[in-house]
């Protein structure tokens, strides 16, 4: 195994939650740092762990940014990161099955990502990367996230689900 730098200008973190019941809301965040351990090609026994910096998150609504850094989301004065480390992970075919412990407000659960590897290339400058997608889907409201408010025609404005992407490209440290 080796290790891997996260490119941070080519990979995102983002998420998407549903919005009065109709739409759905999407969303980032910028800043986060990830530790990876693994082979070029196989992440069977990688070593992965990320930390994300909530204050990073950007949904397009500055007041809506401003509402998940408060207290009655993230709460980020408080909890300023939510973290994710891997425990186990199983090939099946060219995907992967991810399970982890994923940090948000101090309340840690086991999660599954489902992962693809997308390849492996030479950059112009010569140097190696790599490419993987993940994705999950949790119930915010088992990290705390349990904010919400009645909508008069019936359900809530904002989803319980929230599904978490990653596209992830690294290189060689």
């Amino acid at each position: 195994m080796k290790k891997w730098n996260v490119d941070a200008s080519h990979s995102s973190i983002g998420f998407s939650v549903k919005h009065m019941m109709v739409s759905k809301v999407r969303g980032s965040f910028s800043d986060f740092t990830a530790e990876v351990a693994a082979t070029e090609t196989d992440l069977s026994n990688a070593e992965i762990a990320f930390n994300i910096q909530v204050a990073s998150i950007t949904t397009g609504s500055v007041d809506r940014d401003n509402h998940l850094r408060s207290a009655d989301f993230f709460d980020v004065e408080t909890y300023p990161e939510i973290k994710f480390i891997a425990k186990n992970i199983t090939k099946k075919d060219d995907e992967y099955e991810i399970a982890g412990d994923l940090t948000i407000k101090a309340v840690t659960n086991p999660i599954v990502f489902n992962a693809e590897y997308e390849g492996k290339g030479t950059n112009p400058w010569g140097q190696e990367v790599v490419g993987f997608s993940a994705e999950t889907k949790i119930n915010r409201e088992e990290f705390g996230l349990t904010w919400n408010q009645a909508l008069e025609t019936g359900g809530v404005l904002v989803g319980k689900d929230i599904k978490i992407t990653i596209e992830l490209e690294a290189n060689p440290a």
